[in-house]
């Protein structure tokens, strides 16, 4: 089988600095792999090259068997099967909810507009915001427009999802319920390849865990060994600074 996301000898730089160092992981479909390390590591910027918000320097990336990276792809056409969660929401403040998550369905999909209402009124009740769709993104708590972002991914349909630390902009009572949705998200075997410090999640819900540090994966396997008994030091060092007991 096709995996869905395989990502090859990826090196990226930013004029002098190589943020990617040559980096290898590949997603099988329908699978959850969570992305941890500390700040700086290259975790979003290895998101970013997946559907080319970020040209990669050198390396391939393929997206169910089709090479993103190559200079003749069809980006749009790839990008469509890609949902994106970024850590901010991105909603238009003038938009409704419900409008925030017809936009690109009108526009990218082509849907006429009862179907793209009615793909956006079932998304939104997925997520559990069906009862503010008619509330602009002002109205709302980070926590409910970041489940406005995801009902908009979800609204594409999309065969994979992209999760950019989408709960590191919410205050700290708001997380849960983000987490809750993309728990029933891998639950439906959805595809997730997620870059997140939320190690409880990471734990329970990822079939593997990537740890990056400095550029590099420098371990990868499932969450049980990884956060439960990490082999590299540097893996250790770090969940000793996010695990610490609260007192």
């Amino acid at each position: 089988m096709t995996p869905a996301i395989e990502i090859k000898d990826l090196h990226k730089h930013f004029g002098g600095n190589e943020v990617l160092r040559g980096i290898d992981c590949t997603v099988e479909s329908g699978q959850v792999v969570c992305v941890i390390g500390p700040s700086g590591s290259g975790k979003s910027t290895l998101l970013r090259c997946v559907n080319l918000l970020e040209q990669p320097t050198r390396g391939k990336v393929l997206v169910e068997g089709v090479e993103v990276t190559d200079p003749d792809v069809d980006i749009d056409a790839v990008r469509r099967r890609i949902g994106m969660v970024f850590q901010q929401f991105n909603l238009f403040p003038h938009m409704t909810a419900l409008q925030n998550v017809m936009v690109a369905q009108r526009r990218v999909l082509k849907r006429g507009q009862k179907e793209a209402e009615r793909v956006a009124r079932e998304n939104l009740d997925r997520v559990g915001v069906g009862d503010k769709a008619d509330a602009y993104p002002a109205q709302l708590s980070g926590g409910q427009q970041q489940r406005v972002a995801i009902a908009r991914a979800l609204a594409m349909n999309p065969d994979l999802m992209l999760f950019d630390e989408p709960t590191s902009a919410l205050d700290p009572e708001l997380v849960g319920d983000v987490l809750a949705v993309m728990r029933k998200l891998a639950e439906e075997g959805m595809t997730m390849l997620v870059v997140t410090h939320e190690m409880g999640f990471a734990r329970e819900v990822a079939d593997r865990v990537v740890f990056m540090d400095g550029g590099v994966v420098v371990e990868d396997g499932p969450p049980a060994q990884v956060i439960g008994e990490p082999r590299h030091e540097r893996t250790r060092a770090f969940l000793r600074r996010v695990l610490r007991p609260e007192g």
